[in-house]
């Protein structure tokens, strides 16, 4: 390809950045606009008081995915991250001091799940090598597609493999077929939250994050998530990819039908291609004029919104004895908090949430001074809440004394530095609709072929990447959208 093709990619979260590396790579020009002081969008970092911490992703997943993505330039995920696998993957609490540990290892698993449910193990071995089927499927026809037609979902031998993985079935009466005990299920379902569902609106497909979790496992890179956006750069960068921060795009220049460039603090800059990675409704609504609207406002104000999240970034002058890595709450009616997020009609902050605690000081002593404890909070909230002050303090109250409670441990007066970023930062920070810290749900009609397509219907060569278009919410999924992405626009542009 002539190098003299250009392109611009307006946001450095991660689909972006990876983006503007495949494309770099194939011959472009690239230049990356980002309105934000660091590159890597909601993986970005929080440094105060000698703590970092990983703002948004905190769990390094689907190793085969960044195998895949270094491979492609020539790297190994060593040539940029010290991964450790983790043992205990994490930390399940029930209530107060009843928790159980979920291992590395499958057989110390399998043993624990045979006490919530006696006879299970043929039945999980099953449900575990149905989602290896699921898993390996979806990366071999569905995760790596633009799904430019309906044909290219609609194929009887696809057809005939969605049937055996379930796709129009709900993940919570799937595994009401496999599992009777509470426990075990909630187990196998948690990371629906991290999807932006509720088990009883996400289809059966995603039984596929089970394989990931319990077989695949997980892994932390050493110094935070944050060094994947940054590998991610340093990629571009030896490729001649141009990155600009504090750079916001208030317009996309057009010409007829064509997407010529963008205005960053009024000056213009004019490309071959445009690429969006800010927040996908923002882009439609806010740097589009109508006619070139592929989804307008109505759009996106009829669709099941992801939840946000009420995040507490938390610097502790001592330990915390039984807190892991990673370490997750269950409300014992975690229905109801579920409800709390989807009905629209009825959304609330959620009065006995289920939540999640990340404590990487308790493997990296790099992101806390010694001695001390890096904790970042997220609870499930659901978009467009009121926010105010008063709200934030009351509801931090309330999640800190849960968590002494639960944990049978004082630390509320050993805070050295507290952070509060939820629905009104997601605007402010990320453009993000409805302050919404995911984007869309991933129920059956907002998935693959139904969610909004990387390329504007409107405009011959504006695209998208990101969390919104496919494959989906998750910072693997982002790397994936990058991937798919700068191949259609290779294709596209030859």
């Amino acid at each position: 390809m002539p190098s003299t093709k250009t392109a611009i990619v307006i946001g450095a979260g991660v689909g972006g950045l990876t983006c503007a590396a495949y494309l770099a790579k194939s011959g472009y020009k690239v230049t990356v606009f980002e309105k934000n002081n660091q590159l890597g969008g909601r993986a970005g970092i929080l440094k105060s008081h000698g703590f970092t911490f990983d703002m948004g992703p905190s769990w390094y997943l689907m190793p085969d995915i960044w195998e895949k993505l270094y491979a492609d330039f020539g790297y190994k995920p060593s040539d940029f991250l010290k991964l450790k696998r983790l043992d205990p993957s994490y930390r399940i609490y029930f209530g107060k001091n009843d928790f159980t540990d979920i291992h590395a290892e499958l057989e110390k698993n399998l043993a624990y799940f045979e006490k919530l449910e006696p006879g299970c193990t043929p039945k999980l071995l099953d449900y575990l090598d149905k989602s290896k089927f699921a898993y390996e499927t979806s990366i071999k026809f569905f995760l790596y597609t633009s799904f430019k037609k309906l044909t290219e979902f609609f194929k009887p031998d696809l057809m005939l493999k969605a049937g055996r993985m379930n796709v129009f079935q709900s993940l919570d009466k799937y595994s009401k077929s496999y599992f009777k005990s509470d426990r075990l299920r909630k187990i196998l379902l948690y990371t629906v939250v991290f999807l932006g569902g509720s088990p009883k609106n996400t289809p059966a497909l995603y039984a596929i994050m089970s394989h990931i979790d319990l077989v695949l496992g997980v892994f932390y890179p050493a110094g935070g998530i944050t060094k994947i956006p940054e590998s991610i750069q340093k990629i571009g960068k030896s490729l001649g990819v141009i990155y600009k921060l504090n750079s916001p795009v208030s317009k996309i220049l057009t010409e007829s039908n064509t997407a010529i460039g963008v205005v960053v603090k009024n000056k213009k800059y004019f490309a071959d291609i445009v690429v969006s990675n800010a927040d996908y409704p923002f882009t439609e609504t806010k740097l589009l004029s109508s006619q070139f609207q592929t989804y307008p406002e109505s759009y996106w104000s009829a669709k099941t919104i992801a939840p946000s999240g009420f995040c507490l970034y938390l610097g502790i002058n001592k330990k915390i004895k039984n807190l892991k890595h990673h370490t997750l709450f269950f409300a014992n009616d975690w229905e109801k908090h579920f409800a709390d997020i989807f009905k629209k009609e009825k959304s609330s902050w959620p009065q006995e949430p289920s939540y999640y605690v990340c404590t990487p000081s308790k493997t990296d002593p790099t992101v806390a001074p010694a001695g001390c404890e890096n904790i970042f909070i997220l609870v499930p909230v659901a978009s467009g809440l009121k926010d105010t002050e008063t709200i934030r303090n009351q509801y931090t109250k309330k999640i800190l004394d849960n968590l002494e409670e639960q944990l049978g441990e004082k630390f509320q007066e050993n805070i050295i530095y507290k952070k509060v970023f939820t629905i009104n930062d997601y605007k402010d920070v990320y453009n993000a609709y409805q302050g919404t810290a995911l984007g869309f749900a991933h129920n059956l009609f907002q998935s693959a072929i139904w969610r909004p397509k990387n390329k504007s219907s409107k405009l011959s060569n504006l695209y998208y990447t990101g969390q919104y278009t496919v494959p989906g919410v998750g910072l693997p999924m982002a790397v994936i959208s990058g991937n798919v992405t700068a191949d259609r626009i290779i294709e596209e542009n030859i």
